[in-house]
């Protein structure tokens, strides 16, 4: 699965870059952008719908249809694989949550990960106050390592956060909380906001301990 995605994307990648003059506007890095995007979704197949269907469908959306939801305020693609077991976070709470991710580059394919080894987790620590959810990242994983020292969580990754429950398996039908995302640069991390590039996600979600 994972060797066809990237191959997906190293052609993707390949149908993005174009040849340009020495200076690139910001103009131009922005259509570029966009233009890796809707190659993405067509060949990888997925059916964009609004965010209004997206709440109409109970705010979930079809993986057997291939649906992605476009939000309409951060600009991100999301599908959600698995809403996932037990509650979602409440108002007031501040919880950690294991985090394992695989994160693509839909401009220049660089790929990174921590889903393989099953110790190689990230810790996020996310608050809820009201509908408003900030996060950070523990200094020790991944992500941290990976991202320039940094333990902010990109806003295009809190997306989703409203609409997965954040349980811990209990019983072998029990599925963690699981998204892909496409993040646009504007909702990105560092090096995406400073490339103007945008990146593929597949994250899962659990709490670190059981309520």
């Amino acid at each position: 699965m994972r060797k066809a995605l990237f191959l997906l994307l190293a052609v993707v990648s390949l149908a993005s870059l174009v040849a340009c003059n020495d200076y690139e506007t910001y103009g131009d890095k922005k259509e570029k952008e966009r233009k890796a995007i809707r190659e993405f979704l067509a060949d990888s197949s997925f059916v964009v719908i609004s965010e209004s269907q997206f709440h109409q469908q109970g705010d979930v959306t079809d993986v057997a249809k291939r649906q992605f939801v476009y939000m309409d305020n951060s600009g991100v693609y999301m599908q959600i694989v698995h809403q996932g077991c037990g509650k979602p976070l409440q108002d007031g709470e501040n919880s950690d949550l294991l985090v394992r991710f695989v994160e693509v580059g839909l401009i220049d394919s660089s790929a990174i990960y921590n889903d393989v080894n099953p110790y190689d987790v990230d810790i996020m620590n996310v608050k809820r106050q009201g509908n408003s959810f900030t996060a950070s990242f523990n200094t020790g994983g991944s992500w941290y390592v990976y991202h320039s020292n940094t333990e902010t969580v990109p806003q295009g990754l809190i997306v989703p956060l409203p609409y997965l429950n954040m349980g811990r398996p209990r019983t072998a039908d029990d599925q963690i909380a699981k998204v892909r995302l496409i993040v646009p640069h504007t909702q990105g991390h560092i090096i995406a906001s400073q490339n103007v590039y945008p990146y593929y996600y597949e994250i899962t979600f659990q709490r670190k301990t059981d309520l």
